[in-house]
């Protein structure tokens, strides 16, 4: 199994700083002001050693632990060069996938499309910007006479820049899809089946104009679009999450490798633990384990409840009292 240290940072263990009695109570609700020093974050709740820059590493990745068998499912995913239609229950790993693979395979940062019940597949495509493009051409023509760059008003959005990334294929999150509206799977088809699409603003430009420049997400900030049409060289990586709130169309699915990720036993549990928050913090949270894994049997819960528990525990906090074990473990199924 691959240790912290191996994955380019300290071991998360040496971050603790355990406390005792009423150490680690930092508000105490009781009036008084006081200029209480922080403790350090979770290691998966730091968020100021994340590169956001295309191809950068990231200091100190968060493991992500699967099986060979759901390994195997993403590499035919990687091969057959097919969106990843990845399902499970809540705080299985989802999410994480897409960026595990990006960080595994150095594809940069991950282009992220969370979904909801307003979302469209222009969205995800570009952006174009008519009202600011009309303020300028108001301006300058009062200033020079000159027109505006149109593509300067054009910004590609995640599946867009995908789709126009000249080098190694970037990675594109399609979060809650289950949660679009129900013709969005359908969208989605051509573009999947095409690795193209057209921006209608740039079409209608005369027959003999240079490429436009959009605006991308990458460091060079643009990429050139000839009479209007983007294409992929690569196929991008395109990982699709849901949570099983709706089925989708059988032309959707049978465009789509499906991995539905299981919940991890107890095993696997100790070593996710282990691989986040060291070796050390297995020792003397067995009842927090059996908690976790009783309440789970009964209802949801999400692995990453286990790990802030067990952190929890290991900075010195009684979980046993009052009902902050309740909070922490809460069922996600439940009223809230």
């Amino acid at each position: 199994m691959t240790t912290p240290e191996q994955l380019g940072g300290t071991s998360p263990e040496h971050r603790f700083s355990p406390g005792g009695g009423d150490d680690w109570r930092l508000f105490r609700g009781d009036g008084e002001r006081r200029e209480t020093p922080f403790p350090d974050a979770p290691p998966w709740r730091r968020f100021d050693q994340q590169e956001r820059a295309v191809g950068a590493t990231v200091p100190y990745p968060r493991p992500y632990l699967i099986s060979p068998d759901e390994a195997d499912v993403v590499n035919a995913a990687l091969h057959l060069r097919r969106p990843l239609l990845v399902t499970g229950q809540p705080g299985t790993g989802k999410s994480s996938l897409a960026h595990a693979v990006a960080h595994e395979l150095a594809l940069g940062h991950v282009l992220q499309w969370p979904v909801n019940s307003r979302s469209t597949l222009q969205d995800a495509l570009y952006q174009y910007d008519a009202v600011g493009r009309l303020r300028e051409a108001t301006l300058r023509r009062d200033v020079d006479g000159t027109e505006p760059d149109i593509g300067q008003y054009v910004r590609l959005g995640p599946l867009g820049n995908a789709l126009a990334c000249r080098g190694r294929p970037r990675v594109l999150l399609i979060d809650e899809l289950d949660k679009g509206d129900v013709d969005l799977p359908n969208d989605l088809l051509t573009v999947f089946e095409e690795g193209e699409f057209t921006i209608p603003e740039l079409t209608r430009l005369p027959e003999e104009h240079a490429p436009v420049h959009v605006q991308t997400d990458d460091p060079e900030g643009t990429v050139p679009v000839t009479r209007g049409r983007v294409r992929c060289a690569e196929f991008p990586v395109v990982i699709i999450t849901s949570n099983g709130e709706r089925e989708f169309p059988p032309a959707f699915l049978r465009r789509c490798v499906r991995l539905d990720l299981s919940e991890p036993d107890e095993r696997r549990l100790r070593e996710i633990v282990a691989a986040h928050l060291g070796p050390g913090a297995l020792e003397g949270t067995d009842d927090l384990l059996r908690e976790f894994l009783d309440r789970r049997a009964a209802g949801e819960l999400a692995t990453d409840q286990l790990l802030n528990a067990v952190f929890l525990r290991k900075g010195g906090v009684n979980l046993d009292a009052g009902s902050l074990l309740e909070a922490v473990l809460h069922r996600l199924g439940g009223a809230v």
